[in-house]
């Protein structure tokens, strides 16, 4: 993959496509490629691409957490667009400026070349703002390296990815690491004694500690309604988003914008409820029978969706990714089992492993249990779960979100949660 980067001129990131004519774009990554380059090929750092291209005043927004990053940074984006911001969206969904899509699904961060392209495309476009997630992943390997972000975002951090890092200790320093400057920053108060940030320009936000943006109030009853106070200046937001865990994705993004704009709070607020939610983020596909499908795939993430509508009878439908962190399987179990009537433990992306053997490492901790039922296919589990659930009953289907596809053996078979639910209640 390369891009032209001025009069003939091309940059890449793989050594076999650079030459004469195409510089190499040196990063943490392929560093270690150097010495494979011939004498002619020119390098180039992330810092000098960024000068040439005149991506300095291009406002970049970074999101991390376990969870959240999607949502908040969709909110952002919607918030600065519904202001009159020309503005960018890279993230899990693909990327995105001013509404318009152009790119597909990759990785929640992409690589540095493919990041800086966009970033070009968008200011190109006449953006001011880019708003990006940022993976975990993406830190240890620095992906957004040479970036001058003016803000960062820290949502939370629970159990996940530690089949990469191993520890949750390790998980949460590489968090850490990204807070470790002197720019600006938001920081969720409420978790903020998980990681480490330079306190440096750091900006917090809050629903029970005392935080620099601090819900005063909030009502989950039919969407929801928040009060917002920032050092005495107080707005009311509304939308039609669900569960405690958007109240948190909400302020953010609600903090995030008045801190890039400077904009009357209440000026924010009143465009917040154009958002209409993110696609696999507790999206309902069905009002009768309810079904909602999530992206939720953690313990903590499936906590905080199905504590969400506790009030409700709950069947879930849920696996859990091979060739992942083991450990979490068990804890998604006792999760399932703390709000939900009917548990339906099935496949989601088994790679290399076994799906039943996942399904027993998940079901290890619910023996006795009753409405327990465990369905290798997917698709199988759905359709006995919505068979089975009754008029005053909610299916939430957890997992993949709007993935469009199943992993197996190294193949992604094309699937849909969201497109079988449909199917089946025609």
């Amino acid at each position: 993959m390369k891009f032209e980067i001025e009069n003939g001129l091309f940059v890449t990131e793989d050594t076999r496509e650079a030459g004469v004519d195409t510089y190499f774009l040196k990063t943490k990554l392929n560093s270690r490629y150097l010495d494979s380059l011939s004498s002619d090929v020119k390098v180039i750092t992330p810092s000098e691409l960024i000068d040439i291209w005149g991506l300095k005043d291009l406002k970049v927004v970074g999101i991390t957490g376990t969870n959240g990053k999607t949502t908040t940074a969709a909110i952002l984006y919607s918030i600065l667009t519904d202001l009159g911001e020309i503005t960018a969206l890279q993230g899990t969904r693909g990327f995105f400026v001013n509404d318009k899509q152009m790119q597909e699904k990759s990785l929640t961060t992409p690589t540095t070349l493919q990041t800086l392209h966009n970033m070009k495309s968008a200011k190109d476009l006449g953006a001011k703002y880019f708003v990006m997630e940022v993976s975990s992943h993406a830190i240890v390997q620095d992906r957004a390296e040479g970036i001058d972000f003016a803000l960062k975002v820290f949502t939370n951090v629970t159990q996940d990815h530690l089949d990469y890092h191993k520890t949750i200790e390790e998980y949460r320093a590489v968090k850490s690491r990204f807070f470790a400057d002197s720019g600006l920053k938001l920081i969720n108060k409420d978790e903020s004694k998980k990681i480490t940030f330079n306190p440096t320009k750091a900006y917090t936000y809050a629903l029970d500690e005392g935080a620099a943006f601090k819900i005063d109030a909030y009502s989950l009853t039919d969407g929801i309604v928040g009060a917002l106070n920032h050092l005495g200046e107080i707005a009311t937001f509304k939308s039609s988003l669900v569960g405690l865990f958007n109240v948190y994705n909400l302020t953010a993004a609600i903090s995030s914008a008045k801190l890039l704009t400077q904009k009357p709070l209440e000026e924010i607020c009143d465009v917040v409820e154009n958002f209409g939610g993110v696609s696999g983020r507790m999206e309902v596909v069905s009002q009768k029978p309810l079904i909602i499908v999530d992206f939720a795939h953690t313990p903590d993430g499936m906590l905080k969706v199905l504590e969400s509508i506790k009030d409700k009878d709950i069947s879930v439908v849920f696996g859990a990714g091979g060739d992942r962190d083991h450990d979490k399987r068990p804890k998604m179990g006792l999760a399932a089992a703390r709000f939900a009537k009917k548990i339906y433990i099935t496949s989601d992306n088994p790679r290399s492993e076994q799906p039943e053997d996942i399904i027993e490492d998940i079901s290890k901790v619910l023996k006795g249990k009753e409405g327990v039922v465990k369905i290798i296919d997917r698709k199988e589990a759905i359709k006995r779960a919505i068979s089975e659930l009754e008029d005053n009953e909610v299916l939430l289907i957890l997992g993949k979100g709007d993935e469009n596809y199943i992993e197996v053996n190294g193949k992604k078979i094309p699937y849909s949660d969201k497109e079988t639910v449909l199917e089946l209640i025609k």
